[in-house]
């Protein structure tokens, strides 16, 4: 689901009758969710922290790929692995975020050029960023 600026985007989310197991609709893509097994949930689908890094991993790629089409850079490949660690003593926040990026067919000087416009435009990442460490690192082969 793509907005625009200023554009509002909406996702239900139901209780479907099994403890700590959710409908989430985002327009006319509909899947499953549960909550951590950890918190008593099933934990066989996808859990709410994995949405967010998911949704993380998707913002950048996109944003990537989109960059270095629009500035002609031949990116061949693009992959991310995004993980969070909980924080130790406070179950309301994340100890941090960590975003691996790695591209290839570019040099080190247009992926930090292409991170960089993912840094800068993704709203994701920037709300996440204003509450704690998130860290972003990137490789190119």
């Amino acid at each position: 689901m793509n907005a625009s600026v200023g554009e509002t985007v909406t996702i239900t989310s139901s209780a479907i009758g099994l403890f700590g197991r959710y409908l989430i609709s985002a327009g006319k893509n509909h899947f499953v969710s549960d909550q951590r097994a950890a918190a008593g949930g099933p934990g066989e689908a996808i859990t709410a922290g994995e949405l967010l890094l998911s949704s993380l991993g998707s913002c950048s790629l996109g944003l990537i790929q989109k960059n270095a089409a629009e500035q002609g850079i031949g990116l061949r490949d693009a992959a991310t692995a995004v993980s969070f660690q909980r924080h130790a003593t406070d179950p309301t926040r994340y100890e941090w975020i960590r975003i691996a990026v790695t591209l290839s067919g570019v040099t080190a000087s247009q992926a930090e050029v292409l991170v960089g416009g993912f840094t800068s435009t993704c709203p994701i990442y920037n709300t996440l960023k204003r509450g704690g460490p998130v860290e972003i690192s990137w490789t190119v082969s």
